[in-house]
């Protein structure tokens, strides 16, 4: 019960949860990437994706300087179903504006007009 209701603490902050959805729609994305797109600095985006790998929902991976993160691949029964719950609550409808914020810094980034160093 202790490890499901880590889960659900991990999944109660409004943040967190933009992010999950978020990571669930895109498939992995960078500290940067969430700090842009929530317009939160670099501390709270770790701190608040460090708190879902904790809970054993993200994997993370390092490619420099920059971290990225993506659905945990060892997932149990428990973090599957919340995740489905979350993919059929939290609609790509639901969350098109951060879509579009992320798309916006995505062509950004692609443009060199900024990099994930400048925040």
């Amino acid at each position: 019960m202790k490890d499901l209701a880590r889960i659900f603490k991990a999944l109660a902050d409004e943040t967190r949860l933009q992010m999950m959805a978020l990571i669930l729609h895109e498939g992995e994305l960078c500290v940067c990437d969430c700090m842009q797109v929530l317009e939160i600095g670099q501390s709270k985006a770790s701190r608040h994706l460090r708190y879902l790998a904790n809970a054993g929902l993200l994997d993370d991976r390092r490619e420099g300087t920059w971290v990225y993160y993506r659905v945990a691949q060892e997932l149990d029964e428990d973090r599957q179903i919340l995740l489905r719950a979350i993919r059929e609550f939290v609609s790509a409808a639901r969350i098109a504006d951060l879509i579009e914020r992320l798309a916006e810094w995505s062509r950004q980034k692609e443009e060199g007009a900024t990099s994930c160093s400048t925040n």
